[in-house]
């Protein structure tokens, strides 16, 4: 049987009342009582009950996070950050997946908000169907959107530019000598898909060739491959420089055209975006857009603890510069004459 509080109190010599705010650290506990029942605590290997702990102070130190896909490499490693970062406050996380569904993404936040996170971090699987159940779960708790956004705003965000990070993309194989290039992304269901495919009609122009080729399909290994045998339907017009909207397609683009005889980076070069622990282990390993994980995942903490704390804007967005990674996918440009 477990030990109570109240055989803790006994055993200190105070009551049930001064024991609980010694065990909580709470006030108005003299330090000789404290120590008293802090020894008594340890020698009946006293076990506080959490959910009664949550109920008697309205909070159980837990944030609630929402990804699309814990099988994505990128939502793994980010929840991963995440992790690290709230556990630094003292806060477990409480996670669920939205498998892209709207649908599913509100039951989600649903369920966690029943289990009375003090706070959500939500990734929105889609840009518009998102926006009611997040919106909702935003009046009942602190909530951030991380990487994903919903259209519009609708609250606090914390990602990267990918507009700019797609700019040194073309940037990077312009200057490497690409004379045509082509995207391959994802159809703009998300913020991301969406501001990936803007940044690079919006670089395009940098490019002394054609650019036109832009084939949209989701963030797959799958869409990868289909994707690049389509460009492999004429050999003579392929690109010299593929710029993908994320890892996870630009290594179905590697692996197809190595299928296929195609020397990468001598025949065509390939960019990706996020920098996934498998980008560095591709062959070639590829050159990529890195995402700050760490630092987004204690943005996206830090925000939620000042909303907590009651000193933090309702709607603070944060937009953090990725940094360009030159792997072998891609040749180096030549130095300056």
């Amino acid at each position: 049987m477990s030990v109570t509080i109240k055989e803790v109190a006994e055993r200190a010599g105070v009551s049930v009342a001064t024991a609980s705010r010694a065990l909580s650290g709470g006030r108005g506990v003299r330090p000789a009582n404290r120590e008293r029942v802090l020894r008594a605590a340890k020698e009946l290997d006293y076990e506080p009950n959490a959910v009664a702990a949550a109920l008697r102070s309205r909070t159980t130190n837990s944030v609630g996070i929402v990804v699309p896909r814990i099988s994505n490499p990128f939502f793994a490693t980010l929840v991963e950050a995440v992790e690290r970062e709230a556990a630094r406050g003292g806060q477990g996380l409480l996670l669920s997946t939205s498998q892209y569904d709207p649908e599913v993404e509100a039951g989600q936040l649903r369920s966690l908000l029943d289990r009375r996170v003090d706070a959500l971090i939500a990734v929105p699987c889609h840009s518009e169907r998102s926006r009611a159940a997040i919106e909702a779960a935003g009046q009942r708790v602190p909530t951030v959107q991380l990487d994903l956004c919903l259209d519009g705003g609708g609250g606090s965000w914390v990602g990267v530019d990918s507009e700019a990070g797609i700019l040194a993309a073309v940037e990077h194989l312009v200057g490497a000598g690409a004379r045509t290039l082509a995207y391959v992304g994802s159809e703009p269901t998300d913020s991301s898909a969406q501001a990936r495919l803007d940044g690079y009609r919006g670089a395009a122009p940098l490019c002394p060739g054609a650019t036109e080729r832009v084939l949209l399909g989701d963030f797959s290994l799958e869409w990868g491959h289909r994707a690049a045998r389509r460009l492999l339907e004429n050999r003579r017009e392929m690109p010299e420089g593929i710029v993908c909207g994320n890892d996870t397609i630009a290594l179905g683009v590697l692996r197809e055209l190595a299928r296929n005889g195609v020397d990468v980076p001598r025949r065509v070069m390939v960019t990706g975006f996020d920098d996934i622990p498998f980008a560095e282990l591709a062959e070639p390993p590829l050159t990529t857009v890195r995402q700050p994980l760490e630092q987004l995942a204690a943005e996206a903490v830090r925000t939620l603890a000042a909303r907590l704390g009651g000193g933090e804007e309702p709607h603070r967005r944060v937009a953090i510069a990725p940094e360009l990674v030159v792997r072998a996918s891609t040749r180096a440009a030549p130095p300056p004459r």
